[in-house]
């Protein structure tokens, strides 16, 4: 766990920015365990920004370089982070994979929220995927990020129904407000509470002895 105190986050996110903006609010009514310095993004043009400005939250758009899936150079990133003293990462619909400079410098400090039942459908198009399969349930997780592929320990998860003629429409609307309310209550447990990693998941509980101080 972390150490009992109002933690500094920042929030990568690429896309629409729903995840951020319900990760800010909680925080603007003191229910997420620490405030959000900043909204990281790779997108100069995504909607993220929109909702960061309207919530007074700094932006920033540092370089991404020239590959599509990762940040060329993650060092430029960490400054940026280590100059607002941010201690703990929030992905939300951030669609690059992280590497050595940033998981390094963040150990057990970075989460993320997946559109599915993990291990179930991990990577792009989650959603949809679960849909075309033809499953009855699914739903999102939280989980800390390491070097594999949404593969990191299990914070949380919440279980979305597939209903008799839904379509993947309303299966989507439904599964991002899952996520909305899910994602802060995460957040908020893993700042706040004693744990520790057993295997694949995050054991929570008085009295835990926890590996990180």
């Amino acid at each position: 766990m972390l150490t009992p105190q109002a933690h500094t986050l920042a929030v990568l996110a690429s896309g629409e920015g729903g995840n951020f903006e319900s990760l800010a609010l909680a925080a603007q009514r003191g229910e997420l365990g620490g405030r959000i310095a900043a909204l990281v993004t790779d997108n100069p043009e995504a909607r993220a920004i929109e909702r960061a400005r309207r919530l007074g939250i700094e932006c920033l758009c540092p370089p991404t370089g020239h590959f599509r899936t990762r940040i060329e150079d993650e060092r430029p990133w960490l400054e940026a982070l280590r100059a607002r003293g941010v201690e703990v990462l929030l992905l939300a619909g951030f669609m690059r994979r992280l590497h050595h400079t940033l998981l390094g410098a963040f150990p057990g400090r970075i989460l993320n929220i997946h559109p599915s039942l993990l291990p179930a459908f991990p990577g792009l198009d989650a959603i949809a995927r679960a849909w075309e399969h033809g499953v009855r349930v699914t739903g999102c997780t939280v989980h800390l990020v390491d070097a594999d592929l949404d593969a990191g320990p299990i914070v949380a998860q919440a279980v979305v129904e597939v209903a008799e003629g839904d379509s993947l429409e309303r299966l989507t609307a439904r599964m991002h407000d899952a996520e909305h309310r899910l994602y802060p209550q995460a957040v908020r447990r893993y700042l706040t509470e004693p744990w520790r990693t057993e295997g694949r998941r995050l054991v929570f509980g008085a009295g835990v002895e926890a590996p990180h101080g």
